[in-house]
């Protein structure tokens, strides 16, 4: 025996799988850019500390080896800043708001005035006397 469906719970469950998609994208993506992350991390950062681990047991390392993994570990710290942007939206429109460089032409540039009032614990009464100052 089946009972029929009324509309309204047609329309909540339309609307919930349409949430679930929604959320099942973003983490998603979330999960792809954490793992692309951790993935870099571990590129760069594990062939010095197994490197280290061994300089430490068997002091067979070369000086100039152990230079170069320590400096693609530092590598990695330059890629974040790469990756970043890449797959996440709020730091790129963060970015794009602060650093002139990667400004979009129609966007204005704030100023120093609206920075620090926005930036203080003042409130809007702040802003209409430094106005008057000014």
């Amino acid at each position: 025996l089946q009972v029929p469906c009324a509309p309204c719970q047609a329309v909540a469950s339309g609307e919930s799988r349409r949430f679930a998609n929604k959320h099942s994208k973003k983490a998603l993506k979330a999960s792809l850019t954490l793992g692309i992350l951790l993935g870099m991390f571990f590129v760069a950062w594990l062939p010095f500390f197994v490197t280290n681990v061994t300089q430490a047991v068997c002091g067979c390392v070369p000086a100039g080896f152990f230079d170069v993994l320590t400096w693609l570990g530092y590598c990695n710290s330059t890629m974040n800043p790469i990756i970043y942007p890449l797959f996440m939206r709020d730091f790129k429109r963060a970015m794009g708001k602060y650093l002139p460089c990667c400004r979009h032409s129609g966007e204005p540039r704030p100023s120093a005035i609206s920075l620090s009032i926005r930036n203080s614990n003042s409130g809007p009464h702040a802003a209409t006397s430094l106005k008057n100052v000014l």
